[in-house]
Parts: C-alpha cells; sequence; structure tokens
C-alpha cells in the first residue's frame, strides 16, 4: 500500500578489504574515510545508513563519485554483500534469507536498470525485454503480452524486430526500462540510468519516468548525481558524502533546509523557482470573510490584514471569491449589505505544490495575491507579490 514502508534499512555498512573489524573500530571513533584507507587498507563504502523507503515511492539517492550511492543500491538486493547491519524488504530481513530465496526475491522483488543498458547485442527488441522472463521459466507464449504490454509503455512500438545495436542511445535505454518493466517488479533499481545519455534525451527520458510513475506507481530507487535530475524525479532525496548519507528529505526540504555546509554547496545554485512551491512561501491572512459578513465587515477585515482585497469562504473555509476595497467602499456607501454583489470570483488559484515558476508569470499581470487551496477548494492561505521574489531571492517563507 502506498505510504506504507516497502524497505528499511538499519545500521547498514559495507567496508571493503580484508581488515573489516579494525576499520570498523575507526568508523565508530569517527576517523575519516581516507585515514581508514591509510591504517586498514579498507574502504568504507556505507557507512551506518539508515533509512525507510516508501511503497509507490520515487527514492533518489545521490552524491558525488565515491560517494557510496551505487555500494548502497546494490546492498538492496545483496549484489554487493553489506558488511553488518539489516535490509528489511516488505518484513523481511534480506540479509537472512537462503541464497535460493534471494534469487527469488531478485527475480519476483526486483528488476535493475544500468547506466550501460545490459542489454544483449546478438538479440533484437522482444527478446531483449523478454529476457527476464525467460530466465524466470515464462512460456514463451506467456510472455509475448507482457513483453508487448512493456514495449508500448515505453513508447517503441514498431521497434519490436530491431536489433538492439541499430538503436540510438535513447532508444537502448528504453529497452533496458522495458525489460524492468516486463516482470512487473514491485521495486525498480535504477544506477545512473541517464547518465550516460544526451542532455536532451536525458531530460526525455526523465519526463517519461514521471509519466509511468504517475500510472504505475512503483516503489522506484534511484542513483544520480546530477542535483537537477534529483530534484526533478526524486519524491525524497537522500544526499551522500564519503560513504555517509547526511541528509535525506523532500526536494523543498533539501534546498530550504540543507542540513549541513556540504549540502548547502550543492544547491547553491540551483534555480529555487522551479523547486520551491507556494506550499513553502504561502502565508496566513490574519483575517477573512465569510460569505455572510455585509461591506463594511470586509473593509475591516481589510484594515486589519493592511491588504487592499480580502477572500471571501463559506462556513467550511471553501474559497468563494474576492472584495476589492473600492467595490466594498461604494457598496457601503449605497447601504448595500449582502457581499455577493461585489464578490469576485474569477481567483488566480494555486495548489500547494505548484512551483514558483509556474507562477510568476501569471503574478505579472495582476495585483491580487494567489489563493491557495488544496482539497475541495479548500482555502489554505495567500502568495503575494513579495512572497515570490523573498521565495526566489532564497529569504524564506512568509510567516
Amino acid at each position: 500500500m502506498a505510504g506504507e514502508a516497502c524497505i528499511e534499512c538499519k545500521g547498514l555498512y559495507k567496508i571493503f578489504g580484508h581488515r573489516v573489524p579494525a576499520a570498523r573500530k575507526l568508523v565508530d571513533k569517527g576517523v575519516a574515510k581516507e585515514e581508514i584507507l591509510k591504517r586498514t587498507g579498507c574502504t568504507v563504502g556505507v557507512n551506518n545508513a539508515e533509512f525507510t523507503i516508501n511503497n509507490g515511492e520515487v527514492f533518489v539517492v545521490m552524491g558525488l563519485s565515491g560517494s557510496g550511492k551505487s555500494t548502497l543500491l546494490r546492498c538492496l538486493n545483496r549484489l554487493i554483500e553489506p558488511s553488518m547491519g539489516s535490509v528489511i524488504l516488505d518484513g523481511e530481513d534480506v540479509r537472512q534469507v537462503s541464497k535460493e530465496r534471494l534469487r527469488e526475491i531478485r527475480r519476483v522483488k526486483y528488476s535493475m536498470v544500468f547506466q550501460h543498458f545490459g542489454l544483449l547485442p546478438h538479440r533484437n527488441v522482444t527478446d531483449n525485454v523478454g529476457y527476464g522472463l525467460e530466465i524466470r521459466g515464462v512460456p514463451e507464449a506467456d510472455r509475448k503480452d507482457k513483453v508487448m504490454d512493456a514495449i508500448r509503455q515505453v513508447g517503441l512500438e514498431g521497434y519490436e524486430s530491431s536489433p538492439v545495436q541499430s538503436l540510438s542511445g535513447g532508444m537502448q535505454q528504453r529497452v533496458g526500462l522495458a525489460r524492468a518493466l516486463a516482470t512487473n517488479p514491485e521495486i525498480l533499481l535504477m544506477d545512473e540510468a541517464f547518465s550516460a545519455l544526451d542532455p536532451l534525451i536525458r531530460t526525455q527520458m526523465q519526463d517519461e519516468l514521471l509519466d509511468m510513475q504517475a500510472e504505475m506507481h512503483k516503489t522506484v530507487v534511484f542513483i544520480t548525481h546530477d542535483l537537477d535530475e534529483a530534484l526533478k524525479i526524486g519524491d525524497r532525496i537522500a544526499i551522500m558524502k564519503d560513504g555517509v548519507i547526511v541528509q535525506i528529505g523532500t526536494p523543498e526540504q533539501i534546498i530550504t533546509l540543507p542540513a549541513d555546509e556540504y549540502v548547502r554547496a550543492f544547491v547553491e545554485n540551483v534555480d529555487r523557482s522551479k523547486v520551491i512551491t507556494a506550499r513553502t512561501i504561502m502565508r496566513r491572512p490574519d483575517t477573512l470573510a465569510l460569505h455572510k459578513d455585509g461591506p463594511h465587515q470586509a473593509m475591516r477585515h481589510m484594515r486589519q490584514s493592511g491588504l487592499s482585497t480580502v477572500f471571501v469562504t463559506d462556513q467550511d473555509r471553501k474559497l468563494q471569491g474576492y472584495v476589492r476595497i473600492d467595490e466594498a467602499v461604494g457598496a457601503s456607501k449605497e447601504g448595500k449589505t449582502d457581499l455577493k454583489e461585489i464578490l469576485v470570483k474569477d481567483v488566480n488559484t494555486v495548489k500547494p505544490d505548484t512551483s514558483i515558476a509556474d507562477m510568476v508569470a501569471d503574478a505579472s499581470g495582476s495585483s491580487i495575491p494567489f489563493a491557495v487551496v488544496g482539497d475541495e477548494g479548500r482555502f489554505l492561505g495567500i502568495v503575494t507579490r513579495a512572497d515570490l521574489l523573498s521565495g526566489i531571492a532564497g529569504e524564506g517563507g512568509a510567516e
């Protein structure tokens, strides 16, 4: 079920070398990775990793070369044997299972997509996509529909009989993704899957992964060294340095609340407008008008908030529209007592997860704040032009 824990790592270590116990003691003392290598000849790949990945989540692990991210990924399915700790998959510790059970987990639970495709060059597209089903022992007649569904999902219709070597890099990566999807795994492990592609093709593959995820809701563990890619596709991001996970958070949390100078340096050149959302910068107005209020009451609300407009909701806090000060003054002078006659229903509304970038263009043509609305039109707050500018400048959201 979405939102429930799928993978849970506890105290996970991977230390390469012949003096693991000695290296572990140094790790526990906080000795640096380079010093441990010098003193023991051991390399610390993963250092006390603890995290949970939820069902249906795109969990991105990122860091520079040598940070341990690919090692961590391979510990999840024991392609690399962890030195210590546990990897709990749906309540079962993968480190404790038999070799037979491990093979079954790899066949049924996981599929991997690699940076350099890992295709069989002597086979065509259909045979490559069906390879995982073939080694499972699925009869050819039963494989056909699954293979064709996977080929359609990645947009390779018409190329079923093409030799994979005749395809472009982007199309070869689609074959690799289709092969992973054909087995209908619970979890996709993607190791720098798009890093070898040209920038334009890479962007297209990112978009297609997001489109497929919106439909299929797979659990995806995605490795990358590219922060923009991580921010674009990740529900949450784990940033690694020297085998240590230094921060885990949503893209917005990583950008707005970096855990240390290392993370802060990582994110300093990010286009904040594409990451920061209305939820972060919105403010709750000091006062709101209710649909039952009159013009005089609406003016009082505007005086209290220091704004020339006031938003109007019903008793369930569902947005009805807004009233301007000029119309409220005129209606009051005319002795009107109902806001409906001066209520403007054409409101610029945004969802809490709308990015600043998506709001900027609309903001330039109106002085009226955006109304942030949640489920069923419930009013949550406002975003003014000043809030947008502050968010872009990195000065945080409104209080």
